[in-house]
């Protein structure tokens, strides 16, 4: 039998080339990086911009608060930097400069989850959508591949408020419809299903797909969400899977104490009370190793998240747990 691997995608070369898309129809779009040229795929957009790339140094204090005053001056600065750094250490520029400041601000977390595995825990960043999602007024996205990426950066462009963009460092296969919505509080349904709902975002977008084909040769008819706004979340796509559904499976490569599990455990337990699994990554530094390892290390696979689901199916028994 002839095994076809499936196309991957660079979401950073995606979000690179329409950063300078915009750019060249918008003078008032800015990068600023920390000395993050390369990794932040920022060379192409310094070549054509030199006057319009700022590179404040390692110092993400600066980064944030520069970016917030070049908003108020009018520009759209695009802040580009590692996950971790950028939402670790100016976490209080984030929140008083440019969320509480109502700045038009838009912070692109490259390399975020466990990218960065073999570097440690030092370098994951799993705890950001956990810290993002705290901060009043900042909108917090999770592209599930380069297309929604593209939309995420032209959506930022004209949004006019603060948001957070998280930009997966390693290839990715292309799942968002031709046709799907991207919008404040709009999930994309990629597969029909009335048995369990999966929901996800990111980097585990693609799993989710892949679990939801496992189970379906097993008669478990899986709905697959994917969930590009994290915050605003579509409340009423997950009151609508925990009505018409067995249970919800989250999957999200981040600490599940703050992220998308726990923002969807809120609205169901207040409006719709339904089991879920949550999968992520628990309260504890993940070991040291590379991103494939880490992801099967804490069950974020398609094998994972098919047991996840699978439970949930047997668990409620003949004729299902819906009410």
């Amino acid at each position: 039998m002839t095994v076809v691997e499936q196309a991957t995608f660079d979401c950073r070369q995606a979000f690179a080339d329409e950063l300078r898309a915009l750019a060249r129809l918008d003078d008032r779009i800015v990068a600023v990086c920390n000395d993050s040229v390369g990794s932040s795929n920022l060379v192409g957009f310094r070549e054509e911009f030199p006057q319009r790339l700022v590179n404040v140094g390692i110092a993400e204090q600066d980064l944030v608060g520069v970016a917030a005053g070049l908003a108020n001056a009018g520009k759209i600065p695009y802040v580009c930097a590692a996950a971790p750094f950028l939402t670790g250490r100016a976490l209080e520029q984030i929140k008083a400069d440019v969320a509480y400041s109502n700045a038009h601000v838009v912070l692109c977390g490259q390399s975020p989850g466990m990218a960065y595995g073999e570097l440690g825990p030092t370098h994951h960043s799993i705890e950001d959508l956990s810290w993002m999602r705290a901060v009043a007024n900042l909108d917090v996205i999770v592209p599930a591949d380069p297309d929604q990426t593209r939309a995420a950066v032209r959506w930022a462009a004209t949004a006019g408020r603060p948001c957070y963009l998280r930009i997966p460092r390693f290839k990715v296969p292309a799942v968002t419809p031709p046709d799907a919505p991207f919008a404040p509080g709009t999930a994309v349904r990629l597969t029909d299903g009335d048995d369990v709902t999966v929901i996800a975002i990111g980097s585990l977008t693609s799993r989710a797909l892949d679990a939801a084909d496992r189970l379906r040769a097993e008669g478990i008819a899986v709905r697959v969400l994917n969930m590009p706004f994290v915050d605003p979340i579509d409340t009423r796509a997950v009151l609508a899977a925990a009505a018409e559904t067995r249970g919800i499976v989250t999957a999200e490569e981040a600490t599940v104490t703050g992220g998308l599990g726990a923002a969807i455990a809120a609205i169901v337990a207040a409006a719709r009370p339904a089991p879920m699994r949550i999968l992520g990554i628990p309260r504890v530094f993940a070991p040291t190793g590379d991103t494939a390892f880490l992801l099967d290390h804490f069950g974020l696979t398609a094998d994972g998240i098919a047991a996840a689901a699978r439970d949930l199916f047997d668990a409620s028994g003949p004729g299902g747990g819906r009410g």
